[in-house]
Parts: C-alpha cells; sequence; structure tokens
C-alpha cells in the first residue's frame, strides 16, 4: 500500500469517528441518549493513528473519553451508538453505556470512568503478554488530569521495574475537566516530564497529526516487543466540544480555541493527502463514505431493540451468571 492510499484510509477512519460523535451529540439532543458522554471530536488523530501501529491482538485500555479508541480498533459506528442509546445491539447489550465501551474480540479491553484506574489494569495485561511470551503490547491511553492521580505512577514505576511491554499514551488537552492542566502541576508537560523519574523514555508528539502519531506509537511498540519495556508518549491534542454535555467550555479562551480548531486533525490531514498529490476528489469521496456509513448507523441504532431484562445478570460474572454466589 502506498503513503498516500494509507494515509487516505486514516483520514476516512477519522471521518468516520468524527462523524459518529457529532451524531452522538444530535441524538442526546433528542432525548435518546441518556446520561453524559464525553465526546473525542478533535483527539481522532490520536486513537487512529496509534492503532494503525498496533497488532490485532494487541491490548488497548481507554478512559470514559473513549469512544473514538473503541471505534479505532474495530467497533463499528452502529453497535457504538447503540451502546450510547441503550440498545440491545450495543458494544456492551446496554450494560456499559458510553463511558465503558468494551469489544474485547478486537483487544479493547474497555473506557473506563474512574481516572487512572486503568493504567495498573493495562501493566497487568502487559505482564500477562511478557509471561506468555506473545509478543503482545498493551496501550493505556489516559487524559492530562491522570498524571496527578496516585494509579498513574504506580503504574510506571511496576512497568519500569518489571520492564513490560506497554505503552501509557497521555491525550494531554490543556484541561482537566475545567481546569487547565498547567494551572496545577509543576512541570510543563504532565506524563513526559515524570518519566524521566521512572527511568522511562518519553517522547511529546502532535497528537492532531495522525502520521506522527502512527510513527511514534510505532517507535514506542518496537521497543516493547523487543524487549526493552515501556514508553511515555505525551500527545499533544484539543476537545473541541466540552468536558461533557453540560459543559459550554466557556472557560477557554477564544484565541487558544481559534488557535486549536485552526490545527483540526482531519485538516491537517488533507494538507498531508495534497502534499502527497492525492486528486481533492478522493477525498470528498472519503468524506461521503465516511458520512453514508453514520447515515446508515444511526438509522441502524435507532431500528435496533431495547435490551431483554432477562440478560441483564449476563456477562457480570467470570461464569456468565452470578448463581455460584448464592
Amino acid at each position: 500500500m502506498t503513503a498516500a492510499a494509507e494515509l487516505l484510509g486514516l483520514y476516512e477512519r477519522m471521518a468516520i469517528i468524527r462523524g459518529t460523535e457529532k451524531a452522538a451529540q444530535d441524538l442526546f439532543l433528542q432525548g435518546l441518549v441518556k446520561g453524559t458522554t464525553h465526546l473525542a471530536a478533535g483527539q481522532e488523530a490520536v486513537a487512529v493513528g496509534a492503532s494503525a501501529a498496533l497488532r490485532p491482538d494487541d491490548y488497548v485500555f481507554a478512559t470514559y473519553r473513549g469512544h473514538h479508541h473503541a471505534m479505532a480498533r474495530g467497533a463499528s459506528p452502529a453497535e457504538a451508538l447503540a451502546e450510547l442509546m441503550s440498545k440491545a445491539t450495543g458494544l456492551c447489550q446496554a450494560k456499559g453505556g458510553s463511558m465503558h465501551l468494551t469489544k474485547a474480540s478486537a483487544g479493547m479491553l474497555g473506557s473506563y470512568a474512574i481516572v487512572g484506574a486503568h493504567l495498573p489494569i493495562a501493566a497487568g495485561a502487559a505482564w500477562s503478554a511478557k509471561l506468555r511470551g506473545t509478543g503482545q503490547v498493551a496501550v493505556a491511553f489516559f487524559g492530562d488530569g491522570a498524571t496527578n492521580i496516585g494509579a498513574f505512577h504506580e503504574a510506571l514505576n511496576l512497568a519500569a521495574v518489571w520492564a513490560l511491554p506497554v505503552l501509557f499514551v497521555c491525550e494531554n488537552n490543556l484541561y482537566m475537566e475545567y481546569t487547565p492542566i498547567g494551572s496545577v502541576t509543576a512541570v510543563p508537560h504532565p506524563a513526559a516530564d515524570r518519566a524521566p523519574a521512572y527511568g522511562l523514555p518519553a517522547e511529546i508528539i502532535d497528537g492532531n497529526d495522525v502520521v506522527a502519531v502512527r510513527d511514534a506509537v510505532a517507535r514506542a511498540a518496537g521497543r516493547a516487543r523487543s524487549g526493552q519495556g515501556p514508553t511515555v508518549l505525551e500527545a499533544q491534542t484539543y476537545r473541541h466540544y466540552g468536558h461533557s454535555r453540560t459543559d459550554p467550555a466557556t472557560y477557554r479562551p477564544a484565541e487558544e480555541v481559534e488557535r486549536w480548531l485552526s490545527r483540526d486533525p482531519l485538516a491537517l490531514a488533507r494538507l498531508r493527502l495534497a502534499d502527497l498529490g492525492v486528486p481533492p476528489e478522493q477525498v470528498t469521496g472519503a468524506d461521503e463514505r465516511a458520512a453514508g456509513i453514520v447515515r446508515a448507523a444511526v438509522a441502524e441504532a435507532k431500528a435496533a431493540p431495547g435490551p431483554d431484562p432477562a440478560a441483564a445478570l449476563t456477562d457480570v460474572w467470570a461464569d456468565g451468571g452470578s448463581s455460584w454466589r448464592t
């Protein structure tokens, strides 16, 4: 596959994710998505670029802002939207919702609502891979706010001591909910600047450039697979929406928002495609295919049945039910 063809494929995947996030917002405003959701529009390049550098059997762990990671790893827009809409055809059959998207068959081992909780779990998955000699790596995606959580430091320390094949990828979008990360953190790069304390290599990357992310993750994954242990990557990016549905994000300076929106991951990819000589009509075709996939996904999710109450206690315990406890 040529570089142009590969990039066009990555662009289309980002366009699908962006369209699905917009659909999720619209469905929420129609009253069809219950509870809160945390959109990742603007951060697609991190998920898509990283997934492009991973093997199908690698493990991925994400935060509650994890729609893009689930879809980048193979979850369809239809099953993602169905989960948000509490439908039986959803990724978790309506048991997880927006903050707990999981597709184990694709190595997407969940998004987690407790900040930082999944970092030690990713270290555990990496330990399993190391013991079994499979060559798999585990990747933990987390926000800048998680770097001030104890689990972040515990996971990095243990991963370093045991030389685990795990990648710690910080999606630094500058804000921990509503608070600028810089106002509560002693170092300018909350993830990368902490890595040396644990003897870990770190790299600060452009999280809005899908190619830069892919290449950085490929390098780090190569180190992990060769037995050289973990890497910390800090991907600088920006969310287009507020923290959650109830957040208009008025605390962000207008000039900051304008500056980051001008570096939209999709726009940067279009510029790269033009530099590679890809005709504009091919890019338009990718946009049209993405829009069609999202429209079909919305229709499918709306038409899907609600969950069967009888299935409420299945897939909760390791043996599939809770009868062993009584």
